[in-house]
């Protein structure tokens, strides 16, 4: 056989291996028109270094490769210039000037007004999602061949089956109850050898995992619940993978993990961030530790890494038409980096939001990461808004504890007081639950006069409330902090359940109310402006009431809060800067009329939200 013909017969075999085994190509595809015209691609695919790439495409140019320590990968640096086209081109691969293998790459085109889309605001009120706790609306892919977990319902900390075609089905359920955004928790491939159902441990960045459904049946989620009025979230994670992550078996680079030689935990400790006087070991181990032996650190000081880890976001920002993320574990990943990031995204999409999650109750250590804020260290991003900790954890103890000088409802006097901290408090997303610690009704001791109080605070309160599904029917986990409990089935999510808070069939009727409660205050405020960009005013708690304000030019909302177990005379006078020239007042979900004369009787252990007339 001649050296020709065996070279041939050699390509043609390398060519045929490749595509049986799919030449991974990271991201899968891109669009035409954004605003950084720069675009990486990740390249995977045995010795593939030893390959030349080469591409002809009008409008799209070749600027660099990059090879690193390891030979099956390559890093293409591509350009799309001015006018390039959406439409599909070839990359080419030689070696010794021969074609080992061609791959077929596509532009799209952007979506008519992607860029300008708006991101959720404090007018919307978020619906918090466990995907695999919620609906099981496909049980199909309950169980997925090749994938390391099954279903397991009986199991606490398993797979149940809830799935995004259960999302999906439960549409009108939001819309109904007044809901106009989801945050779901992560959706992207979980393929763990067990408690997997959660989501934070990703081994695929850019495919759901198939027990939730597809790629193309999230997008159709976003896009259904965008025609009803519905905002979609997604929980993203750039901070660790899994440790069954694909590449985890053929790391790119010597550098592509933080203690990559092995497992070195965080110290959790978020305050060396900002301490002047901080060791640069312990820095170190916050920054650069792994949560657990199975959530490998990412380091996001590597260059591409970071362009990875932005160009995935942008990627899905774009092909489910997002209108927000909420991003695990913020203050953990290079922080550097992590402005990057934001920015990045908000030059994309500079209507978009994001929410970090900084789980602090310390207010300095939240207001450091938010855009638009001076530090002392000159450290900026483009962060617009953070989780609420602090507020929450005042809002727990203020209508739990008991009165004193610093304590009851001064808790939340004083950490709203807090907010001159704060670029951009109105931003922030506030809570009294979510899916990492104890539901809201467990916290009020299943007090339901104390459990009203607090929804009827966050419906109320500067921000953008969120709600952790099943908190609208008083879910609880008496006795136990273990996270399975905290995300149980949501009631009637499962064939044959016998309670079903869809249709009400076997709810309580102190669920039933709390359910109709949430109806009613997510109805009211769609419809109330005042509550979404109106100023606020709070007065210094007394005789255990808390009185603050929300109001505009046109409008003004007195909420009332009164823990004690009797009713409260409430002498006006002290609030006439606020309620100068109104008569009357009409209770929002009562619709019972208070005459505002000297004094307002409020209702024991009972919280008012009254309209000013």
């Amino acid at each position: 056989m001649s050296r020709n013909l065996l070279s041939t017969l050699l390509a043609c075999f390398l060519t045929l291996s490749l595509s049986a085994q799919e030449m991974r190509v990271e991201p899968p595809f891109w669009w035409t028109g954004m605003k950084n015209p720069a675009l990486q691609l990740m390249v995977h695919a045995p010795r593939i270094s030893e390959w030349h790439p080469s591409v002809s495409y009008p409008g799209l140019r070749m600027e660099r490769v990059i090879r690193t320590e390891n030979p099956n990968y390559l890093f293409i640096d591509l350009l799309l210039l001015d006018g390039v086209q959406p439409g599909k081109f070839t990359i080419e691969f030689k070696k010794d000037g021969k074609v080992m293998h061609r791959h077929t790459y596509e532009l799209l085109q952007r979506e008519p007004g992607s860029a300008e889309r708006q991101g959720f605001t404090p007018a919307d009120v978020m619906y918090l999602i466990t995907p695999d706790r919620f609906v099981n609306g496909n049980p199909a892919n309950d169980n997925v061949a090749g994938m390391r977990e099954k279903a397991d319902r009986k199991n606490i900390g398993g797979r149940h089956g809830g799935d995004i075609a259960g999302i999906l089905q439960s549409l009108d359920y939001l819309d109904d109850m007044g809901f106009t955004a989801i945050w779901v928790n992560p959706v992207l491939e979980n393929d763990m050898q067990e408690y997997s159902y959660h989501g934070y441990s990703t081994t695929d960045f850019y495919k759901a995992d198939p027990r939730f459904g597809s790629n193309e049946d999230y997008r159709n989620l976003s896009m259904k619940a965008k025609d009803k009025g519905i905002k979609m979230i997604m929980d993203m994670i750039v901070n660790h993978c899994g440790s069954e992550h694909w590449w985890m078996r053929d790391l790119p680079a010597a550098d592509w993990l933080n203690y990559q030689s092995g497992f070195v935990g965080t110290i959790h400790r978020k305050s060396v961030l900002q301490d002047p006087y901080v060791a640069a070991i312990d820095l170190e181990r916050m920054v650069d530790g792994w949560f657990v032996p199975t959530m490998p650190d990412l380091n996001q000081r590597n260059p591409l890494m970071a362009t990875y880890l932005i160009q995935n976001t942008i990627w899905w920002v774009e092909y489910a038409w997002l209108s927000g993320i909420r991003m695990d574990t913020y203050p953990y990943p290079d922080k550097h980096f992590m402005s990057d990031w934001t920015c990045a995204v908000m030059q994309e999409y500079p209507n978009f939001n994001i929410v970090g999650e900084e789980w602090t109750e310390n207010p300095a250590l939240v207001a450091y990461w938010q855009r638009g804020k001076t530090n002392p260290d000159g450290y900026t991003s483009c962060l617009p808004g953070l989780m609420d900790f602090p507020l929450q954890g005042a809002l727990r103890r203020g209508l739990t504890e008991p009165s004193g000088w610093g304590e009851g409802f001064m808790r939340l006097y004083e950490m709203l007081a807090n907010d001159f901290l704060y670029a951009d408090p109105a931003n922030f997303v506030i809570f009294p639950d979510n899916h990492d610690m104890s539901r809201f009704f467990t916290q009020m001791n299943e007090d339901y006069d104390l459990f009203r109080m607090g929804m009827i605070y966050t419906y109320t309160m500067r921000g953008i409330p969120q709600i952790y599904y099943g908190t609208e029917i008083l879910m609880t986990n008496p006795g136990t902090d273990d996270h399975g409990i905290i995300r149980s089935d949501f009631p009637g999510g499962w064939a044959g359940d016998a309670v079903n808070a869809f249709t009400g069939a076997g709810l309580t009727a102190r669920q039933k109310e709390a359910q109709e409660l949430f109806r009613k205050l997510g109805s009211w405020r769609k419809q109330s402006p005042v509550i979404h960009h109106g100023k606020l005013k709070h007065y210094l708690p007394e005789n255990d009431t808390y009185v603050y304000f929300r109001y505009d030019d046109q409008r003004k909302v007195m909420v009332v809060m009164n823990r004690k177990t009797e009713p409260v005379n409430l002498p006006l006078a002290r609030f006439s800067e606020m309620i100068a020239g109104a008569r009357s007042a009409k209770d929002v979900l009562s619709g019972q009329s208070f005459p505002l004369g000297k004094m307002l009787t409020v209702p024991a252990r009972q919280a008012l939200i009254l309209e000013l007339e």
